[in-house]
């Protein structure tokens, strides 16, 4: 199983962002992809989260009405879309595949928030 995102970089505030998270290499029908973030010094911390049947879970406070997940229709694909960004959303942020009860992690894709 390989978890890779996409889409990282450098904004200043106000901007968008979209990242990618493509999972491979397993058939399973029934999964679940999520964002996570971590910030130096932080906690990895959960930011959103979708099931292969398009289920999202809730979005913590810190970025609820700015980001948003989706998925592709027919792959394991999800995206998370940033707007809004903000200084404090800078972190890297990381793609997880759980599936039979297991995590696959990808290796993470930095976004840095500056003017």
């Amino acid at each position: 199983v390989q978890v890779v995102e996409s889409g990282g970089g450098l904004v200043q505030p106000g901007e968008s962002l979209r990242l990618s998270c493509e999972a491979t290499g397993f058939t399973f029908a029934n999964y679940g992809m999520s964002w996570y973030r971590q910030a130096p010094g932080k906690e990895r911390e959960l930011v959103a989260g979708i099931t292969s049947t398009g289920i999202v879970t809730d979005y913590p406070d810190s970025v609820k009405g700015r980001f948003a997940i989706s998925r592709h229709r027919t792959k394991a694909t999800v995206y998370l879309q940033m707007n809004s960004l903000k200084p404090e959303d800078t972190a890297v942020y990381y793609c997880k595949l759980r599936v039979l009860s297991r995590d696959y992690w990808g290796q993470g894709t930095q976004v840095s928030v500056s003017s």
